[in-house]
């Protein structure tokens, strides 16, 4: 055990300090100091995957091999690995979380109720996070997905708003379903690859090695797809979505739109794809039109939102159908857009629940119609809200524009194995949200920030803080970095895609 277990456990060696802090006021410090200890970890991990991927390796070598790797037998008998590696794809995943938990705690630094279970819960949710991006042995891939997706049941409804415990509770049963579908299918790969070769294991690149009979990826390949799809909120599973980041507080919201959404995304191109290609072959336009209506769907509905919540929900869903939609496509390009779009969508969605739970702490209202002219009382953070809506509808500069454009790109020119025409429609159905985009983030944005203000209480509120001013300009600096120099993130990721192409010849 090393670099990957100490990434993994340090948060929840800080929920273990946060828990026994003596003092509530200390809890907050323990848990910025876990997440900026792990941040910096994280940095040293990236350094190192790189020294090691660059240094003395052959390109043929790079596209199979995971780096760090930390390997025992944990049951034997039954193939079940402890197995932890990192590849270009995890390493880009661990940096994204590691950002969102550090600007999380900055962004929960008020919250006053059962401060020690918040922090502690939040540290425990984000340690599952991690163990799914960092493990490639599918039993504990699928241990740490549950860890990761159970804390929100408590996050939600003890420290939500509204209907709270309406939408932990449909979160819960709506992911449970979902991880249901990946279960059954883990278990049908794990079985049919065990009776074919006469050795069970969970072991991922080992199942790859087999060629899985083409009736079982027909069957096998849409139930773990929409397995992970229904947390990557894929239509019709949606529904939970809203609801969920409209009740959770806002570093709850933060990770959950940021990070465990991105959970979807992620096991879909890494286990569904991956392993079962002709699988994919057969069902990739039929999951196309899934996601472009996704895309389109989530668009016009935010246009309708009055919350700012719901507003930004509904953009989320389809910006994580942007996601499936260059995963589905099947190549290169859109397998490159959708890993960017999970990065970049992270970030800009982690900025904009972060600035929507400071607006609300000031006015006491996400009601749209009840704010308006904002931006003479709170210009540092109108500023900061604009900049997440122009990333957000993909201005060039920013993150959004270059995995965009990647998605969209690997849509439109197919893949040889599907008819082109169908794949090119759907695409520019999917890239027409760019503008329904453009209409509700600048419509809604100036709704809350331009004009008269709407309520003469608001004339005596506060601008951001120090600590806001931190969490903003944390996350604001990295999209500008992606967005203006997006190479170094396609080169972390570029060779991590090829064994996934292979498989798919």
């Amino acid at each position: 055990m090393g670099l990957l277990s100490l990434l993994i456990f340090l948060p929840l060696i800080t929920a273990v300090f946060v828990v026994a802090a003596p003092k509530q006021n200390q809890v907050r410090w323990i848990a910025l100091i876990g997440t900026g200890l792990h941040l910096a970890l994280t940095a040293l991990t990236t350094f190192k995957y790189l020294t090691e991927a660059l240094a003395g390796t052959s390109s043929s070598d790079l596209l199979t091999k995971l780096f760090l790797v930390e390997k025992f037998d944990w049951f034997s008998s039954l193939g079940i690995q402890y197995l932890l590696g990192v590849d270009g794809i995890s390493m880009a995943m661990v940096i994204l979380t590691s950002i969102i938990i550090f600007t999380g705690v900055l962004a929960s630094w008020n919250v006053e109720n059962r401060v020690k279970e918040f922090f502690a819960l939040l540290l425990v949710l984000v340690t599952g996070v991690f163990g799914v991006f960092l493990s490639f042995d599918l039993f504990l891939f699928f241990m740490f997905y549950e860890v990761a997706v159970l804390p929100m049941y408590l996050l939600i409804g003890v420290w939500g708003t509204g209907p709270k415990e309406y939408s932990a509770m449909k979160l819960t049963l709506m992911l449970m379903i979902g991880s249901a579908f990946i279960l059954v299918g883990i278990l049908a790969l794990y079985y049919t690859a065990g009776a074919g070769t006469g050795h069970y294991s969970f072991e991922l690149n080992q199942l790859a090695q087999f060629k899985f009979p083409q009736v079982i990826q027909t069957w096998v390949f849409p139930i773990i797809f929409i397995g992970f799809g229904i947390l990557g909120a894929l239509y019709p599973f949606h529904t939970w979505s809203p609801d969920g980041h409209a009740s959770a507080p806002t570093a709850v919201s933060m990770l959950h739109a940021g990070v465990l959404m991105k959970l979807g995304g992620y096991g879909a191109l890494r286990v569904a794809v991956y392993l079962l290609p002709e699988g994919a072959k057969e069902w990739g336009l039929f999951f196309m039109a899934l996601t472009t209506i996704n895309i389109l769907y989530g668009a016009f509905g935010a246009i309708k939102q009055k919350d700012l919540k719901f507003f930004t929900a509904y953009s989320s869903v389809s910006h994580c159908g942007v996601v499936l939609f260059g995963v589905a496509t099947l190549n290169l390009m859109g397998f490159k857009g959708a890993i960017l779009q999970m990065f970049s969508h992270g970030i800009m969605t982690g900025l904009f629940f972060a600035l929507i739970g400071m607006v609300y702490g000031r006015t006491h209202t996400r009601q749209i119609p009840e704010m308006g002219g904002l931006a003479k009382v709170m210009p540092w953070l109108s500023v900061c809200f604009y900049i997440a809506g122009l990333a957000s509808l993909g201005l060039p500069g920013f993150s959004g524009f270059i995995a965009e454009a990647h998605v969209f790109m690997g849509g439109f020119f197919g893949n040889p194995w599907s008819a082109a025409l169908p794949g090119r429609i759907m695409t520019i159905l999917a890239a027409m949200s760019i503008v329904v985009t453009a209409v509700y983030v600048l419509r809604g944005l100036g709704k809350v920030f331009l004009g008269p203000l709407q309520d003469t209480h608001h004339a005596h509120l506060t601008d951001a803080t120090f600590t806001e001013k931190l969490t903003t300009g944390i996350l604001i600096s990295t999209m500008a970095v992606v967005g203006i120099y997006p190479q170094w993130l396609i080169e972390l990721i570029g060779t991590s895609i090829y064994p996934i192409l292979n498989r798919l010849h």
